[in-house]
């Protein structure tokens, strides 16, 4: 008989490591979205790290700014972006506050609340495909920029927590390329997955995008 999943909340102590530490370790977690339609929980299956000024890929790279501002601390809380005008994506910011390091949550398994999942994410063909790539994931769970600066942490009344879930063990947890990431950023081998699971978005290298004008 398979154990329930742990449903004990992930505290802040988890999230304050460095963020290669972190990273594989949320294989296998439990995302909890409360929305006023229900819940939706997903069990994360793929990641990607990003380190901050050691990082050319991260976005606080070059320091802090009014977008990635929650980037810097402290850990535990949610960095949502918006990208090519069209997506939402999520991190989870960890290490010390102010070092700016955080983990996209890039692909995973909706295991509870896949009906609400579905109206939001009308052209997947499968449940497997709900949550498989990051805009994916942000779509499917209801993430957008209002949810900027949520702590992941809180017990009580946050529409985004963190669940200590089954982990992936560690000889089930594979790493490789980045997906999509240029120049020097894109040699960092920070992109971490649960071997042979379904929901896990095919690795795709950086192709220049044409400017808009």
């Amino acid at each position: 008989m398979i154990a329930a999943p742990d449903r004990t909340p992930l505290t802040r102590e988890f999230f304050d490591r460095p963020v290669l530490e972190v990273a594989p370790d949320l294989l296998g977690r439990v995302l909890v979205r409360t929305t006023p339609d229900g819940p939706i929980e997903l069990r994360l299956t793929e990641v990607e790290a990003y380190d901050g000024p050691n990082d050319p890929g991260s976005h606080a790279y070059r320091g802090r700014t009014a977008r990635n501002g929650v980037m810097f601390g402290p850990p535990g809380y949610v960095y949502v972006y918006f990208t090519y005008g069209m997506w939402h994506c999520m991190n989870l910011v960890c290490g010390p506050e102010g070092r700016a390091s955080g983990v996209l949550l890039r692909a995973g398994e909706i295991t509870e609340g896949a009906e609400l999942a579905r109206k939001r994410r009308l052209s997947a063909r499968y449940d497997r495909e709900l949550a498989k790539g990051p805009a994916r994931l942000a779509t499917a769970l209801g993430i957008d920029r209002a949810l900027d600066g949520t702590d992941a942490c809180a017990t009580e009344g946050s529409p985004l927590s963190l669940l200590t879930g089954t982990p992936v063990p560690s000889d089930q947890v594979r790493n490789g390329p980045r997906t999509g990431v240029s120049g020097d950023g894109g040699v960092h081998p920070w992109r971490f997955w649960a071997d042979n699971d379904p929901t896990v978005s095919p690795y795709r290298a950086h192709t220049p995008r044409r400017r808009r004008t």
